[in-house]
């Protein structure tokens, strides 16, 4: 056919110069933004809050990836926890301690109590959650030292003990500290009436023997010439 090489020629040229087809800009920038990584927030965890979710279980149950504080290895015994506020109730004979826990893997607490000078008194095992503990049967008007251990597979946290805390506490920001319950507002009740009594009998006494066992024993009042 004599046109055909024309007509191929003619078509070729037609495609060529038609337009490609360009993605839409909208569906470009949507791919950007998802391949765009979100920036990493703090989980929501406080060392201090009592019942505290472990960091670890924050960052699986969360839709997306938080950041942990760091923590010292599992092979190391933990560092020693911070003794916090410590309420006092003296006229139940009890005390609630609170602690932080350290940068550290826990697995579990409890409580040491010293009375004096002898052994410390161990509390029960309280979960790595837990940053509250009661101390019950507490002596109205006695002095105690109190401190936390935190223990994991690897040992315990280090304590000073009774003998290595100073008169003022022991160290700032430390797992231990001086505890002194004071007495009962009955007990300072039944003090005072005890203390107004024997002032009471005494001044008596006194108005006794002044006006009038003096004279009955032989002891004249001086006259007003008796020191010239």
């Amino acid at each position: 056919m004599p046109g055909s090489p024309c007509l191929v020629w003619l078509l070729a040229v037609t495609f060529s110069l038609v337009p490609r087809a360009q993605p839409l800009a909208g569906d470009s920038e949507e791919e950007e933004q998802d391949e765009t990584p979100l920036p990493a927030v703090p989980c929501d965890y406080d060392r201090c809050r009592h019942l505290q979710v472990p960091c670890q279980e924050l960052q699986r149950a969360g839709p997306t990836m938080c950041l942990c504080p760091g923590l010292s290895s599992a092979a190391q015994p933990p560092d020693p926890p911070r003794l916090g506020e410590v309420r006092m109730e003296a006229e139940a004979g009890r005390a609630v301690v609170h602690w932080c826990a350290p940068f550290s893997p826990v697995q579990q607490y409890w409580l040491l109590l010293w009375e004096g000078a002898g052994a410390p008194q161990k509390g029960p095992p309280l979960n790595s959650t837990v940053r509250r503990a009661e101390l019950k049967g507490l002596k109205p008007g006695g002095a105690y030292v109190v401190c936390v251990v935190a223990a994991n597979a690897a040992g315990e946290s280090s304590v000073p003990g009774a003998e290595g805390l100073d008169g003022a506490g022991g160290p700032a920001f430390g797992p231990c500290g001086r505890l002194t319950v004071l007495p009962r507002p009955l007990t300072l009740l039944h003090g005072a009436v005890g203390v107004g009594s024997a002032l009471a009998l005494l001044s008596c006494s006194a108005l006794v023997w002044h006006f009038c066992l003096r004279e009955r024993w032989g002891c004249p009042r001086r006259g007003r010439g008796a020191g010239l």
